[in-house]
């Protein structure tokens, strides 16, 4: 079994396949984390299928939520897949699929309204542009660097990630807006939000920004992050078009399972659909 000892060069190794298999920066990043993580748990132990599965208990043990750890365990699958050490890995937690998404964790129109014009207050014009970007058109936040002053122009942003090519619309009035952002930062190409630096916008940069304004907007912070605003798109997108199959292509899901989970109904329309079934007497 020595042929199993996880070295830092394996990492150093994993990394540039990655890389090669043209995995999103912030999937890497994760992968990267979550399996150096492991190794500094192994403290030089050798890799086997007992060993992994004393470290899914040790996560358990910590109190790690079950989506948390099975995300872990993800990680250290591609891994060991790339190792050849397939044999060393455990099953994941089973995970009953949730009928509907805590009401702390949803983010309503009226208070992303509240967060637009809370950014618009402070004078922050390129967080409140953002976010209505990401917003209206359903994007990823590491997706905001497609949004250029060619797109806005032409009214389409051409979209690489995770292997795949896809197309989204953008509305005319947020092209105007943005078109009219362009001109006053005088941004005569290319993306259009960026640092002061003249770099793209980073995913912790625009998180704390967002939540930077939730005090003023009066959102709870729990709510407040860029991939909420994916989930409001496709709720409201939903809402209109009653099509999860054409949703998943905008969203550029791979699955229409994962688009479902983004229409998970809140704690109270639950209830509400509940109350509805009239069966207490």
């Amino acid at each position: 079994m020595d042929e199993n000892r996880l070295t830092l060069e394996d990492l150093k190794q994993y990394a540039l396949y990655l890389k090669c298999e043209e995995r999103s920066a912030a999937t890497v990043e994760k992968y990267l984390r979550e399996v150096t993580k492991f190794w500094s748990w192994l403290d030089g132990r050798v890799v086997s299928k007992p060993v992994v599965a004393q470290w899914k208990e040790a996560l358990l043990s910590q109190g790690y939520h079950s989506s948390t750890i099975n995300g872990k365990l993800t990680a250290l699958d591609r891994l060991l897949a790339f190792l050849g050490w397939t044999d060393c890995r455990v099953k994941h937690l089973k995970i009953q699929r949730k009928l509907f998404r805590e009401d702390c964790r949803e983010l309503t129109k009226d208070e992303y309204t509240r967060l637009i014009t809370a950014a618009q207050d402070r004078g922050d014009t390129r967080l409140a542009l953002l976010m209505e970007t990401i917003c209206a058109t359903g994007i990823r936040v590491s997706e905001v660097k497609y949004i250029t002053l060619e797109a806005a122009d032409c009214g389409k942003a051409e979209i690489s990630l995770k292997g795949k090519i896809r197309t989204i619309l953008i509305p005319g009035k947020l092209c105007r807006k943005l078109l009219k952002y362009a001109r006053k930062n005088k941004i005569a190409s290319g993306e259009l939000f960026l640092t002061r630096s003249g770099k793209g916008m980073s995913r912790k940069q625009i998180w704390a920004q967002m939540k930077a304004v939730c005090k003023k907007a009066k959102v709870e912070p729990s709510k407040v992050f860029p991939h909420n605003l994916r989930h409001l798109f496709a709720r409201t997108f939903y809402g209109v078009c009653r099509d999860v199959a054409k949703l998943a292509d905008v969203l550029g899901h791979s699955s229409i399972e994962t688009t479902r989970i983004y229409l998970i109904s809140t704690g109270a329309e639950h209830t509400k659909t509940l109350e509805q079934l009239h069966l207490v007497l």
